[in-house]
């Protein structure tokens, strides 16, 4: 959905990216710099308490780890081991995200039902990239969908900030938002592989 912005967030990043060519640092580095920052942020600040402490933290660690393609398109040696190392430490960084936010929930903010809804998006999240990864592994077009990473992480961290700020009942009004387009993008994938699939042969 917010596709149409990565050409201008490329044109913006790109002089951050031609500054860190000039630097021993490597794509790879970049992104286990972006998801160690953004988990340990999660995983020790929202449990706490601390929403908007923690959402600016992880805020800034995923501008981070959107440098690596940055930098790996300047520096022209994008690979296929790059590729696969970028998708799976978001996998870990959402993860400690949605993580986080439960056990704050659970804990701390006495919100059960909120704590269930942040874990069903922790596994919608999960199910919707799989979905894409195990369609493109078996040549199938899956570039579908409603609320993709970003659009997942914009809700979710917005929400969690403005929580912290004092917003009273964002948090699970945006988790529950979440929660229903993780579902319905999950569902649009689903179904866009299953009408790719018919038009293949057999064999």
């Amino acid at each position: 959905m917010l596709k149409v912005l990565r050409p201008g967030l490329a044109q913006l990043l790109t002089p951050v990216g031609r500054a860190l060519a000039r630097t021993p640092l490597t794509p790879n580095m970049l992104t286990i710099i972006g998801t160690v920052g953004m988990t340990a942020g999660a995983l020790s600040l929202f449990p706490t308490g601390h929403l908007f402490a923690g959402t600016m933290v992880c805020t800034g660690f995923v501008v981070t780890d959107m440098l690596d393609g940055t930098l790996a398109r300047i520096r022209g040696n994008t690979g296929v081991f790059g590729a696969f190392l970028d998708s799976t430490m978001d996998r870990i960084a959402d993860s400690a995200v949605f993580a986080g936010i439960a056990i704050w929930l659970a804990t701390g903010g006495h919100d059960r039902l909120s704590a269930a809804v942040a874990l069903f998006c922790l596994i919608t999240g999960g199910l919707v990239s799989y979905a894409k990864a195990r369609a493109e592994g078996l040549g199938l077009h899956c570039d579908v969908g409603i609320a993709e990473r970003t659009e997942r992480l914009l809700i979710g961290l917005g929400a969690i900030g403005l929580s912290g700020l004092g917003v009273p009942y964002i948090l699970p009004i945006g988790l529950w938002i979440l929660a229903v387009l993780s579902a319905f993008t999950f569902g649009q994938r689903v179904f866009a592989v299953r009408k790719a699939a018919s038009h293949r042969p057999v064999g």
